[in-house]
């Protein structure tokens, strides 16, 4: 498994990682892997990441219309 050393982190990003290390109850280490796991992974599908950041856990709650089925346009051909 490879290292990553990063220098030149400021005072108030490193007290703000400890912090969000201590309300998961994990290490700043462990917090910074899981922060730049998060960073490079994309979700599979696009809707996924749509319903991370707008879904139910998020405020957000729309009752959709239900979809009714339709034969495809006739372009012509």
């Amino acid at each position: 498994m490879a290292s990553l050393s990063i220098r030149r982190i400021d005072d108030r990003t490193v007290n703000r990682l400890r912090m969000r290390a201590a309300r998961r109850g994990v290490s700043m280490e462990e917090e910074a892997r899981s922060i730049l796991r998060a960073a490079v992974s994309g979700p599979e599908r696009i809707g996924d990441l749509a319903t991370s950041m707008f879904g139910p856990d998020h405020g957000v709650d729309l009752d959709l219309p239900a979809r009714t089925p339709h034969d495809p346009a006739d372009l012509g051909e």
